[in-house]
């Protein structure tokens, strides 16, 4: 038997409640995982509240974890039961002691990679390599907005842009969190609690304005964030941690300057086993480097999965966060 969280109705942390179960058999193409870390990320309280629908109810939560194989369904070639693996996408139920989920969604994890870094920073770290690597090909000498900086996928992202050379301008609500962003490699921060981003974004950019915004917050940040823009540049939305922005008219990107707008997601860049291992060894690559350093700042039992969500969508987070079984 194995404990899970899981829900039964959507809403708040309170509708999340522990299960115990028979962990499933892995099917042909399929893995399971005895998960030794667990990821939080904003994506499964889209879930919990129903924002985005889950497949049925009672639903497991999360899609992201590392641990150790302990069983393989045929056809599965490139993992064997015992091997050190991590994961940041597939079917929900990464918040579990066991996690079942095809075998093309599991990578292996490098000897300098522990359970706890892999849990935090998979997710988050491929969001970036495909925000920063192709969404928009970063050079260097480029100036973006990034919201969210001392977050995360924001932490990741500081420290990334500043090695590719790119001036990353980050948004941030308190002092603390500039502070921690500027350690990471912004170049600039912007304290959004105390400061107009759209003025302090022109004054900083001498009047030029950004290459790219990148918005993960969505409907309270979305005009603000076409206006950070120079002409013909680039919004990725990529987030909705204040809810979906809905009812847009396409024309005001005309009025902006001609701009380019894309809602990009993992799964539409990691689709193939291919792709993701080539986007994973990018990353693993950067964290080998030292260029980028995943801080693990919060842990919770798995337990406690409830009271993590909370922490996380009311802003008291910087870095990452794991759930251990």
């Amino acid at each position: 038997m194995s404990q899970r969280i899981q829900f039964a109705q959507t809403g708040g942390s309170e509708v999340l409640e522990r299960a115990t179960v028979t962990p499933a058999e892995p099917a042909a193409g399929e893995v399971r995982i005895a998960n030794k870390a667990v990821g939080l990320n904003f994506i499964d309280i889209y879930f919990r509240t129903g924002l985005y629908p889950a497949p049925a109810l009672p639903s497991g939560l999360g899609t992201e974890g590392a641990g150790v194989v302990d069983a393989v369904g045929e056809g599965v070639t490139h993992v064997s039961v015992g091997d050190r693996v991590a994961y940041a996408q597939g079917p929900l139920g990464a918040y579990a002691e066991h996690h079942t989920l095809p075998a093309a969604k599991v990578v292996k994890l490098p000897d300098f990679i522990d359970f706890e870094t892999a849990a935090a920073s998979m997710l988050k770290g491929l969001t970036v390599q495909y925000l920063l690597r192709q969404t928009y090909a970063l050079k260097g000498g480029e100036t973006i907005l990034f919201h969210a900086a001392a977050g995360g996928v924001g932490s990741i992202a500081c420290q990334w842009a500043k090695a590719l050379g790119v001036k990353l301008i980050g948004t941030v609500s308190s002092r603390d969190k500039a502070d921690l962003a500027m350690q990471n490699g912004a170049w600039a921060t912007i304290n959004y609690t105390e400061e107009d981003v759209v003025e302090r974004v022109r004054e900083l950019t001498g009047g030029e304005m950004c290459d790219v915004v990148y918005d993960s917050v969505g409907k309270d940040t979305w005009e603000v964030s076409l206006n950070c823009l120079k002409p013909r540049a680039l919004m990725v939305s990529f987030g909705n941690a204040s809810g979906p922005v809905d009812g847009v008219n396409i024309g005001i990107l005309n009025q902006k300057g001609s701009l380019f707008v894309t809602r990009p997601s993992l799964n539409g860049y990691a689709d193939t086993r291919e792709r993701l291992e080539i986007m994973c060894e990018d990353f693993f690559g950067m964290i080998e480097s030292g260029k980028i350093k995943i801080d693990v700042t919060n842990r919770y039992p798995l337990a406690d999965a409830g009271k993590a969500q909370d922490a996380l969508q009311n802003r008291q987070t910087t870095g990452s966060t794991v759930l251990l079984p």
